[in-house]
């Protein structure tokens, strides 16, 4: 038999519950567990439910989202997906709960739309089930030697000769939390600039470099078009475009942002095609990191990076929220190294 994943709802209007009920329920691999209309209500029916995965709004009564995702998460360790408002105000709390261990996040307003395209409902459907099936191969990874696990990924190239330039790190689903753990520990002196590409909806990456930029020993910024490349600078691609860098008369390099509202990628900002555009440029003086993310945005790039003799180093699958992006790396062969998240920093300076 198939294996079914339950998913609590969580949502204070009773129209987005039997939306979101609605759309769950038409695939065959998921089936709703139990629905709730406050953060209080979430965490007793997380409690005596014990769902899969939870879907959950931000703006409650009585307990907003936010308090009950941090309460939830220090009792059980289930993965949590964020329903957002399209706004900026809705920016900044989406930034806040990714923070505090959501898995990711999605728009109501693209799943209730009229006329929503298939694609986004399948997108959405995909995410949970992605999301989950992640989780329980990391549980299961936990009881095997994590050493021996991914020694077995490594390959044995050397470290380059060339010095890096400009760092790139490409990630999508559960990328928020795994760069917390590397862009706020870069050092203050780092001599390259360092370039972000995190998929969002638009108007998001803006607020998560506003958030970077409090803690981090860098300057975190969202990117601008024709703006020069600054040593000691972390850019944040703008979601909703396409960043694709460019090598100036005067030997400098710089961004260039163009509107993707005809674009059919499905990626905005797309890796790939940031990759394709510094690879040529920067040649062995390249480095990438593709973290966790659904998808396989990041392996054509790769292959130019490696194409150019540039560097790849990827996220091991026991630590990625979801294993897609460096899975497809890892099998393409377009990588120099696989570590795990909490070694992807030091990993990154030992080539800088």
């Amino acid at each position: 038999m198939m294996e079914k994943f339950g998913v609590l709802v969580v949502d204070d209007s009773s129209f987005m519950r039997k939306c979101i009920t609605k759309i769950i329920e038409k695939n065959p691999k998921l089936y709703v567990v139990g629905i709730a209309r406050d953060g209080y209500e979430a965490i007793e029916k997380v409690q005596n439910l014990n769902p899969d995965v939870v879907t959950m709004d931000i703006e409650m009564p009585n307990m907003n989202g936010i308090m009950a995702l941090k309460k939830i998460k220090e009792l059980h360790d289930i993965p949590i997906v964020m329903l957002s408002n399209y706004t900026e105000e809705g920016a900044k709390p989406t930034i806040e709960a990714l923070e505090a261990g959501a898995e990711d996040f999605f728009l109501k307003s693209e799943l209730i739309k009229q006329d929503v395209d298939d694609k986004v409902i399948d997108y959405f459907i995909n995410k949970l089930i992605n999301i989950v099936e992640s989780k329980k191969v990391q549980k299961q990874c936990l009881k095997i030697n994590m050493d021996e696990m991914v020694n077995k990924r490594v390959l044995n190239n050397d470290k380059p000769n060339a010095k890096t330039n400009i760092i790139i790190i490409g990630t999508s689903t559960g990328g928020p939390a795994a760069l917390q753990s590397i862009l706020p520990n870069f050092p203050a002196d780092l001599s390259v600039p360092v370039l972000v590409l995190q998929h969002m909806p638009p108007g998001f990456t803006k607020s998560l470099a506003e958030r970077f930029d409090t803690f981090c020993q860098l300057h975190v910024k969202e990117a601008e078009d024709d703006e020069v490349l600054q040593s000691g600078n972390i850019y944040i691609a703008p979601s909703g475009f396409q960043t694709t860098l460019h090598l100036r008369s005067d030997n400098r390099v710089s961004f260039k942002i163009t509107d993707s509202s005809n674009d059919n990628n499905l990626y905005k900002p797309s890796i790939d095609v940031t990759l394709n555009s510094a690879a040529p440029i920067y040649k062995d003086h390249l480095l990438v990191a593709i973290l966790t993310g659904m998808g396989n945005d990041g392996v054509v790039g790769c292959k130019s990076v490696k194409e150019n003799g540039g560097h790849v180093i990827i996220e091991s699958e026991n630590t990625c929220v979801v294993y897609g992006m460096p899975k497809a790396v890892f099998e393409a062969k377009l990588y120099d190294v696989q570590v795990p998240l909490q070694d992807v920093l030091k990993e990154i300076l030992t080539y800088v």
